[in-house]
């Protein structure tokens, strides 16, 4: 299948410094330029606004909802998917994604 599913916190300390979306970025330019994968995929609650915003900045399609998909804080909780196709970045990589949104 050649897929990741990456997942990612920060301390609150150092949200809202760029710290998740660069660390996102060059771990899917590592995994679809070194690792050769086809797929990154990304689940995200529905109340995580910074998360989505992530995925927004980085041009991530989203693909839609799974229900209970993961067990957090003691209950099965709702998921929104994004992924992206190796196909989908362009020559700058996501990386370069940043700087141009």
């Amino acid at each position: 299948a050649r897929w990741c599913n990456a997942g990612y916190w920060v301390d609150s300390r150092w949200a809202g410094r760029g710290v998740v979306p660069t660390a996102l970025a060059l771990a899917g330019d590592h995994c679809f330029g070194v690792l050769k994968l086809h797929r990154l995929e990304v689940a995200i609650r529905p109340e995580n606004a910074n998360s989505l915003r992530v995925v927004e900045k980085l041009g991530f399609r989203f693909e839609g909802q799974r229900p209970a998909y993961m067990h957090v804080d003691g209950a099965w909780r709702d998921h929104l998917m994004f992924a992206l196709h190796t196909d989908e970045v362009g020559p700058g990589g996501l990386i370069g994604r940043l700087s141009s949104r």
